[in-house]
């Protein structure tokens, strides 16, 4: 159904809408309810929670990875007897995948802000919103988990509208057309999301809205986030804004139609990123149906639909008229910040691994294939003919990619995170983080001086009168490399801390990450628990008894600041002479298993991580102690 006025029309059967948060504030949780109460899921469906973090990773570590977008069909009171189409885009709401943000922003007319009742609007929500609002899309702001026993809403609402209020004025020169009486008339919503209840009425601070159904978030989404429109003579224009894969089909593009029709079997001209033409035929069109893609005859403007059929399109190229082609501007994102050295398995343990990856050519082919989909990394040639800068958002982000690629199979060798830097009039500038941190008051001093450590200048300090202090500093990226593991042990794993790019700035100076040294091994061998009782005074280990360790390999962290050559595999001479005691193994510290992230922050700059599909193992660059020593005497000469 479409309204039409002069040269442009409106769907008003349709409404494309991003959800956007700060991590943990409950997205998912909100699409999972909006996708229950429209009754998307068929009766004998078995359906989980979070059913849109399908991925292994995002399960595991309970965030949203990669934008998904699901489709509900609303024909409750505030339809007017009719059905609206609402698709919905769940994006993450960590910076460190914030082109996964621009890309769904792409796709959506209007954004539903989500913030929580008592966190209140963090680095993250600021990033997403400013996203927003650049783009000059309306905003309606849902304040989520109501039902918290530490809820604040009205302070929440009031620094919501606060960090409104400020990020339009920050955007005035950008954006001289922002309209800013529209952004001051936000309409506020108050939901549970995890009870399925919304109310325009603002709760009690700690309970469930008094509503039962979602109802009024439905109302608001359709009163507020304006329909798509477009140009009813239009040629046809539709941006692809994220790639997926079907077993069956091979490729899928999903578009979003701005103008024209797209149909089954149809000739259509595709607008590549290099700037050339190539006519491709549309072999299968897919409509979003809840969370399964059902095939259709056409779709219209404003819809969000997957093709199949074109081997090597990409994210922010068009599909367009044949006969009159009128190609979209490319998808932009922002630089990427944080880069790694990637590189096949270069240890003595290399290939140990029965079936894993280990050849140059397939960690360039799954790179590459990496890059098609992520539009915010980057992959750049080494010295070295099998190892790969890789540029990303953060460390996180980058790890994320470690780790899928060692699920798959593969075996690398990844170096230590560095920042990505700038020349600006001849000055090396580098990335800076605003950086978020909630502590309760007692760490507050500690807090202060690892900051100040990192170069970190403390910009706002306010004390809620709850027991919590809310900082915030301004810091170098690569003063929070390794940040987060020494900030949960200061904060004995109570502190929240979260950060955003806040432009560039000159060169710091240095910075120093880790206080101790290495514990590394001397030899190859195996691990045995009568060497670890006579070191275990000497630090804590990383490594297991009868695991199998080479030269060059670090078995633990040495307590001095300096680094140690030990055997780890020394065993027990035998003698005939009956012993009066046997070794009592019970006295045995118990290692420290550390998470591929925790590898990375720990190593040094002469240090990297080595990852198979079954272990994570740390290991000097320079593996012979010798060489170690020369390379190091050359580079307190240089």
């Amino acid at each position: 159904m479409s309204e039409t006025t002069g040269n442009t029309a409106v769907r008003s059967d349709l409404r494309n809408v991003a959800i956007v948060a700060h991590v943990d504030h409950g997205k998912t949780t909100l699409v999972d309810a909006m996708l229950k109460q429209t009754n998307s899921f068929a009766a004998h469906g078995d359906v989980a929670d979070r059913v849109m973090d399908s991925g292994d990773l995002e399960r595991e570590k309970g965030i949203t990875i990669l934008a998904k977008n699901t489709t509900v069909f609303y024909d409750g009171p505030s339809a007017k007897g009719e059905t609206i189409t609402i698709n919905v885009i769940d994006t993450p709401g960590h910076a460190d995948f914030g082109g996964e943000v621009e890309r769904g922003l792409s796709m959506v007319d209007g954004v539903v802000l989500l913030v929580d009742a008592s966190e209140g609007p963090l680095p993250q929500t600021r990033f997403v919103l400013r996203k927003a609002l650049a783009a000059k899309l309306p905003v309606v702001l849902l304040v989520n988990k109501t039902d918290r026993p530490d809820s604040r809403i009205e302070e929440v609402v009031s620094e919501s509208m606060d960090l409104l209020l400020g990020l339009a004025s920050d955007l005035a020169d950008e954006v001289p057309d922002l309209d800013l009486d529209s952004i001051l008339n936000v309409p506020v919503v108050y939901a549970a999301a995890r009870a399925g209840a919304a109310s325009l009425e603002q709760p009690a601070d700690g309970t469930v809205p008094t509503n039962d159904n979602l109802e009024p978030l439905f109302r608001t989404i359709i009163e507020h986030i304006p329909a798509p429109r477009y140009n009813p003579e239009g040629v046809l224009q539709a941006h692809v804004t994220n790639l997926d894969a079907s077993p069956f089909l091979g490729r899928l593009a999903l578009l979003r139609i701005f103008n024209g029709t797209l149909r089954k079997g149809q000739q259509v001209a595709w607008a590549r990123q290099d700037g050339q033409l190539k006519t491709v035929k549309i072999t299968e069109l897919l409509a979003t149906k809840a969370l399964d893609r059902v095939p259709t005859e056409s779709a219209g403007p404003g819809e969000i639909v997957a093709v199949a059929g074109i081997e090597d399109i990409t994210i922010g190229e068009t599909l367009t008229d044949v006969d009159n082609p009128q190609p979209l501007p490319l998808i932009t994102v922002d630089d990427p910040a944080i880069s790694v050295t990637i590189g096949i398995n270069t240890s003595p343990l290399a290939g140990k691994v029965k079936g894993a990856k280990v050849t140059a050519r397939q960690v360039k082919d799954r790179l590459d294939k990496e890059l098609i989909g992520n539009v915010s990394l980057r992959v750049l040639p080494t010295a070295r003919p099998d190892a790969w800068e890789v540029q990303g958002r953060g460390e996180l982000a980058l790890a994320i990619l470690v780790e899928q690629m060692r699920r798959e199979g593969f075996e690398l060798t990844v170096g230590k995170p560095q920042v990505v830097t700038r020349t600006i009039d001849g000055k090396i500038h580098e990335p800076m983080e605003h950086m978020t941190i909630d502590v309760p008051e007692e760490y507050l001093g500690g807090v202060t001086q690892l900051m100040a450590a990192r170069k970190g200048r403390m910009t706002n300090m306010a004390n809620h009168g709850t027991g919590w202090v809310r900082m915030e500093f301004i810091v170098p990226a690569r003063g929070l490399i390794g940040f987060r593991t020494r900030f949960l042990t200061d904060t004995r794993g109570a502190g929240i801390a979260a950060s955003i790019s806040e432009g560039y700035e000159p060169w710091a100076g240095d910075i120093e990450y880790r206080t101790n040294g290495s514990m590394i091994a001397d030899r190859s061998g195996v691990v045995t628990p009568f060497a670890m009782i006579n070191l275990q005074e000497r630090g804590s280990f990383f490594v297991q008894p009868t695991s199998e360790v080479y030269e060059g390999m670090i078995v633990g962290e040495n307590s001095r600041a300096d680094d140690m050559d030990v055997n780890i595999t020394k065993e027990k001479k035998l003698t005939n002479m009956r012993a009066a005691s046997s070794d009592t193994f019970e006295n045995l510290t118990p290692p420290r298993n550390l998470t591929l992230e925790e590898s990375l922050e720990f190593a040094r700059e002469d240090e990297c991580v080595e990852v198979t599909p079954e272990s994570i193992r740390i290991r000097k660059v320079i593996l012979d102690a010798n060489e170690r020593m020369r390379a190091s005497r050359s580079r307190a000469r240089a």
